[in-house]
């Protein structure tokens, strides 16, 4: 690694959305200091959030407000905040009930109110950030409000995140009304100055993709003299993912950001449990795997280099494991390929 980026720290961009990105978010958050060793920190943390949430708290609150949706933002706040302190368990509460209180978060509540005393949603979400004492710097992927529009292979268009979910159809082609819709300036300049961008975990169509459907964020990426890390999902998404394997998620990327060439592809190569796996497959979703020739590809293919380490937290649900997860995306900007500094 160069002498000079690992003194001064790494500048990095996280994009995605839904829990995949809190919890990279908070295993990284660990390395936002300078250290002593000759391990890689963090100068800088920055995160690219989708906004095309249309669903509970966020989506009510979309309709009724006006604002962008706050859910994704707001865990992303959490998951940077210096500690788990009364404040970051306030951020997390949601009200109970059958009033017109009943599921809305109070995260999501301090966003809108701050937004509407500013007249900023992204100063509310800075000013929140502050409050929180987040460790790192969070961009809503557009200002603009955006709709995401499905095509299935069944035929029917569906519109917005929660009915695209909700149709646990085959998706043919993803798009954002307005098609055109302006990214934040903070976030291209993030993006030009990375060290290091990673995108995913997350659900591939509408934490992922959205985020480069913003007109310029996928040329940004592509433009970008950072090293590009593609996180792969643990397990498919049923019914818009079924029977993907890791290749299959990035040939659905390259897709819609052709220009975009990772220099790295993280795997996670544990299996899971006997029963997780039948918990899951009764839903219909199943571990996400790679082919031999996805496994086989090196620095200079087409893919990017695939790297596998141990990335489960240990519990029942099927999680990636922040520390794990972190250390890992650490090592590819290092380029300490093997082994991971990753515990198994």
């Amino acid at each position: 690694m160069n002498r000079t980026i690992l003194e001064r720290g790494l500048r990095l961009v996280a994009i995605g959305g839904g829990t995949g990105l809190s919890t990279l978010l908070s295993g990284l958050k660990q390395h936002v200091s300078r250290n002593t060793t000759n391990e890689p920190w963090l100068d800088s943390l920055s995160a690219i959030v989708t906004v095309s949430d249309d669903g509970g708290s966020s989506g009510r609150l979309r309709e009724e407000l006006q604002i962008l949706p706050p859910g994704d933002i707001r865990n992303c706040m959490i998951a940077l905040s210096e500690d788990s302190n009364l404040l970051s368990r306030l951020f997390r509460y949601r009200f109970g009930g059958s009033g017109d209180l009943a599921g809305h978060s109070f995260g999501n509540l301090f966003l809108a109110a701050l937004a509407d005393v500013t007249g900023d949603f992204v100063e509310a979400v800075r000013l929140s950030s502050e409050v929180l004492a987040s460790k790192g710097h969070i961009y809503p992927a557009t200002v603009t409000d955006v709709r995401l529009v499905a095509e299935l292979e069944n035929g029917r268009t569906v519109h917005g995140e929660t009915q695209i979910t909700a149709a646990r159809s085959p998706i043919r082609s993803l798009r954002l009304e307005p098609s055109h819709c302006e990214p934040l300036p903070g976030a291209l300049t993030a993006i030009h100055d990375a060290d290091l961008i990673t995108i995913g975990p997350g659900s591939l169509y509408t934490s992922i993709l959205p985020n480069l459907l913003v007109s310029g964020v996928a040329n940004a990426i592509a433009e970008s003299a950072a090293t590009k890390v593609f996180v792969t999902n643990l397990m498919t998404q049923p019914g818009e993912t079924d029977g993907f394997d890791a290749q299959k998620h990035l040939t659905e990327v390259r897709e819609y950001a052709p220009q975009i060439r990772f220099d790295y592809i993280l795997l996670n190569d544990h299996p899971i449990s006997p029963e997780q796996t039948r918990l899951y497959a009764a839903d219909g979703a199943y571990q996400v795997t790679w082919t031999e020739q996805l496994a086989a590809n090196n620095k200079g293919s087409r893919l990017g280099e695939v790297l596998r380490a141990n990335l489960l937290e240990e519990g029942e649900m099927v999680r990636h494991d922040p520390q794990k997860l972190a250390k890992a995306v650490l090592a590819c900007a290092a380029q300490s390929l093997i082994p991971l500094p990753v515990a198994v």
